[in-house]
């Protein structure tokens, strides 16, 4: 076991603050990484502050990881040390069912192993990215593309990939129209990777604060939900919603803007359950769908497809020591689009 210092919320809803714990030595298959950028997902949050149940204390939060390779157990074949590469939401899954042999680990039956606030199958905790260094089976790792920036790709692999999937699953590209529905920490990535995709892409966001921004990222057009006007000029419009939003909605107004075979695609978690009418799936052969993070496979190929593209997410980057503080501003929606913390300020702690 080696000792490497992070950053931990030690109880429920308490400030996270310097934190030192054991990484296992590297198995034959692992892969030892040193995390130059970690980003801030508003899972953490949740989490640390156990909204969603379950949490594991001590925890050290943290899924967005980017850094180098500084040493390779001795059956790994896929890297060396000097590599550049990430770590997303998983790290380990049973390898066995189906989802797993295509390559959909994120659906694994058993339940992957989550980076943090996870249990890996021997029982023992996981530990996350606020931290210097993790121990991550090569399966588990994939490649950053030399010409995006660490800071900027730390994010790819939550925010990237949670909406890469589904554009993909669901088509999106030339023939398309493809809406995003909230211009936040993910929906600055799903207008970035449907324009690059060649869709259509409209931005739907409560005000017209940030039409400039999404323009800039590719979108065509930029609508104010706040403005009932939307609703009925826009009916019938959209092939393709990605809702990003955690907050409750009126769910038939968004459904009556898809097109025939419309689907509207699920990938925030909202905090109450879904009222849909019938009559609005009925209509249009409308669908209502859900989509997670990809499998590594399709990480990979949502990395390379930044890396040709040239796409990042949009970051404002703190030292840890300011991690509660992002905490909050992310709360209040002040940051955009992306918290990433610069590992490097751990030496200071």
């Amino acid at each position: 076991m080696s000792t490497v210092k992070g950053y931990a919320a030690n109880t429920v809803k308490a400030p996270l603050t310097p934190y030192t714990f054991a990484r296992r030595e590297p198995r034959a298959g692992d892969v030892v990484i040193d995390i130059h950028h970690c980003g801030i997902c508003h899972s953490d949050i949740h989490q640390a502050r156990d909204e969603w149940g379950g949490s594991i204390f001590p925890m050290v939060p943290g899924h967005e990881i980017a850094g180098k390779v500084v040493a390779v157990g001795s059956g790994v074949q896929k890297f060396k040390t000097g590599d550049t590469v990430g770590v997303g939401c998983m790290v380990d899954s049973c390898g066995t069912c189906d989802a797993c042999r295509a390559g959909l680990q994120s659906y694994c039956e058993k339940g992957c192993v989550y980076t943090y606030n996870s249990r890996e199958y021997d029982g023992e905790p996981t530990m996350g990215g606020y931290s210097e260094r993790v121990v991550v089976d090569e399966k588990f790792v994939v490649r950053i593309p030399s010409n995006l920036s660490l800071a900027g790709a730390a994010s790819l692999l939550c925010a990237g990939i949670t909406m890469y999937s589904p554009l993909k699953h669901w088509n999106a590209g030339p023939k398309s129209r493809v809406a995003i529905l909230g211009l936040g920490g993910l929906g600055h990535m799903g207008v970035k990777i449907a324009h690059a995709l060649g869709a259509e892409v409209t931005v739907l966001s409560h005000s017209m604060r940030k039409e400039q921004d999404a323009r800039r990222m590719g979108a065509d057009h930029f609508y104010a939900t706040s403005d009932e006007e939307t609703f009925k000029k826009q009916a019938n419009s959209f092939d393709l919603i990605l809702n990003t939003v955690s907050a409750e909605i009126d769910w038939n107004a968004y459904l009556n803007l898809l097109r025939l075979n419309g689907s509207m695609v699920v990938v925030g978690l909202p905090g109450v359950n879904a009222s849909i009418a019938p009559g609005m799936l009925l209509r249009n052969r409308r669908s209502v769908a859900g989509s997670m993070i990809g499998g590594i496979p399709e990480t990979q190929e949502m990395l390379d497809f930044c890396g040709q593209h040239n796409i990042e997410c949009d970051i404002e980057a703190i030292p840890i020591q300011q991690v509660n503080e992002a905490y909050e501003r992310i709360l209040k929606s002040d940051v955009r689009y992306r918290f990433v913390i610069d590992m490097a300020s751990l030496k200071a702690s």
